[in-house]
């Protein structure tokens, strides 16, 4: 049996600017950072609690500490899956796991994981929510060859046009967080057609996305809230053309493998996202990208100061995760 010691603690980050979306505005990130030690090795992971989920920092360090007498009779990765649920808390734990099984073998996670290499990777990268003024000009100072942009409902046509105006040759996705209607959702995608708009991520609230099997869809669409894991696929293949994996919600990256395993087996085709979170986040997630079309871990860009170390990003071309950061 192996005793495993419990460090858990809640870091808050400044953000570079304001972050918005169509839920509500931020300027620091709230983490929630765990450390499993076993006397010799140690594994880290990181999560980020998420209101739209029901979870609020406090709630995540009560489950994660709620395990800390099992986890010392000998609690492991497998065992944790049946102790949680798919969420922040999990999530944590789960690639804390992973960090220390890659210590103690010596071996790196994407090989005990059975993964492909991970390789330098182009990564979108997020818009703020805005007026279309205002994100056309952040959209001009950005130098990234992807965009990412934050919808939010009816004015998203006037964004659309601003943005596509303001960087012509730029590659778009979206990303509506749910706010649009079933009334608007027609114009809209109309809209990002004409634009050359890539992708439209989650334009209809979660659980009312059904009428998507019925409407006309020009430009593919990927699920977000409405995925967590393997179990929602059969009801989002009639919906959906790609699934946004995240971390946060498959509750690690033992979920997230799974996912993107029966995900791609039913037809999906994968985005590897993320909450707003450190680089402490992104690295197990980066195992994924080999696996997916579009990849967006952007988010150390968008703070003002992250882990040391960290990962690098050479202009929007991620670099593979340091092994001294995670995963060794």
């Amino acid at each position: 049996m192996n005793s495993l010691g419990l460090q858990v603690e809640a870091q808050s980050w400044p953000l570079l600017q304001t972050f918005s979306i169509s839920r509500g505005s931020r300027d620091h990130v709230e983490v929630v950072s765990v450390s499993l030690h076993d006397g010799q090795y140690m594994g880290r992971g990181e999560c980020v609690p998420y209101a739209r989920y029901g979870e609020t920092v406090k709630g995540v360090m009560r489950d994660i500490l709620a395990l800390e007498d099992d986890l010392a009779r000998g609690l492991n990765r497998q065992g944790l899956q049946d102790r949680l649920p798919p969420g922040a808390a999990r999530n944590a734990l789960d690639c804390a796991f992973w960090d220390l099984e890659a210590a103690r073998s010596g071996k790196a996670v994407q090989t005990l994981a059975a993964l492909p290499p991970t390789r330098p990777v182009l990564t979108a990268y997020t818009i703020s929510l805005d007026s279309p003024q205002n994100m056309a000009r952040a959209a001009q100072k950005a130098p990234y060859p992807l965009l990412k942009l934050k919808l939010g409902g009816d004015a998203d046509a006037q964004r659309i046009r601003a943005i596509r105006s303001a960087v012509p040759t730029t590659r778009l996705i979206v990303d509506a967080n749910e706010a649009w209607t079933e009334e608007n959702f027609a114009p809209l995608m109309q809209a990002c057609a004409r634009a050359g708009v890539e992708l439209i991520e989650q334009p209809l609230p979660a659980g009312k996305d059904d009428m998507l099997e019925h409407l006309p869809r020009p430009v593919p669409l990927c699920a977000d809230e409405s995925i967590h894991s393997h179990k929602d696929l059969p009801r989002l293949k009639p919906l959906y053309d790609m699934i946004n994996i995240k971390l946060d919600k498959t509750g690690g990256l033992t979920g997230a493998i799974e996912l993107a395993e029966k995900a791609r087996a039913s037809g999906f085709e994968l985005m590897i996202g993320c909450m707003v979170g450190t680089s402490l986040a992104m690295a197990p997630a980066a195992l994924l990208t080999p696996l997916a079309r579009y990849t967006d871990l952007d988010a150390p860009l968008l703070l003002r100061r992250d882990q040391t170390p960290s990962m690098a990003y050479e202009g929007a071309l991620m670099q593979p995760p340091p092994r001294a950061l995670w995963g060794r």
